[in-house]
């Protein structure tokens, strides 16, 4: 599965502190194996060079890549979430797979679709409000708060609440990182980044 990163509205310094953090992580975990930087296998959106809420701006970047019966996991910041849904419901429509949605203050964007799809949040209140367009699947939420561009920025020091729902309905709260949270999913659907 491949990583498709999707910023928002901010300067190009943090989404490569995003995936240094996030690679950091990643390798920590890799104990029996090296691994590849997720900045070598990942493809960013220039957004810097698009608007990131542009969905078809989005989807034709994707189209520019090949990446023929590659299946994909979107990871999406702020307006840039409301982008990548955009260009995620397209890329299924023509065909494409995606296996996986992430959208990190998300908010007031709805998440649906027919893949998983998850919310991370830099506060409770956040949280909340927009999983009143659909919560997705297991999701995070930062406690204590912290600031709306420390969780792109930071991901690896954002602690917070790993929130999953068990098939009774019951919520469940584990003490995690938004990073390990990420990583955590990222795995389980299947993203490789080691050599």
């Amino acid at each position: 599965m491949r990583l498709v990163i999707c910023p928002g509205v901010h300067d190009r310094h943090l989404t490569d502190c995003f995936l240094a953090g996030l690679s950091e992580f990643w390798e920590s975990e890799s104990v029996d194996r090296p691994c590849r930087k997720i900045l070598d296998r990942a493809l960013i959106f220039p957004a810097h060079q698009h608007p990131p809420y542009s969905a078809i701006d989005i989807f034709n970047f994707l189209c520019s890549q090949e990446l023929t019966g590659e299946s994909l996991a979107f990871i999406s910041f702020s307006a840039g979430t409301v982008g990548a849904i955009g260009a995620a419901w397209m890329w299924q429509q023509l065909g494409g797979k995606v296996g996986a949605f992430f959208a990190l203050d998300g908010w007031g964007v709805p998440l649906g679709g027919d893949f998983p799809a998850h919310r991370l949040s830099h506060d409770r209140f956040t949280h909340w409000s927009s999983a009143l367009l659909g919560s997705g699947g297991d999701s995070f939420w930062a406690d204590p708060p912290i600031a709306h561009l420390d969780l792109w920025q930071s991901p690896q020091t954002a602690k917070g609440w790993h929130i999953s729902h068990t098939a009774s309905g019951t919520e469940t709260a584990k003490p995690t990182t938004a990073a390990a949270f990420l990583v955590h999913l990222l795995k389980q659907y299947g993203v490789e980044l080691v050599v």
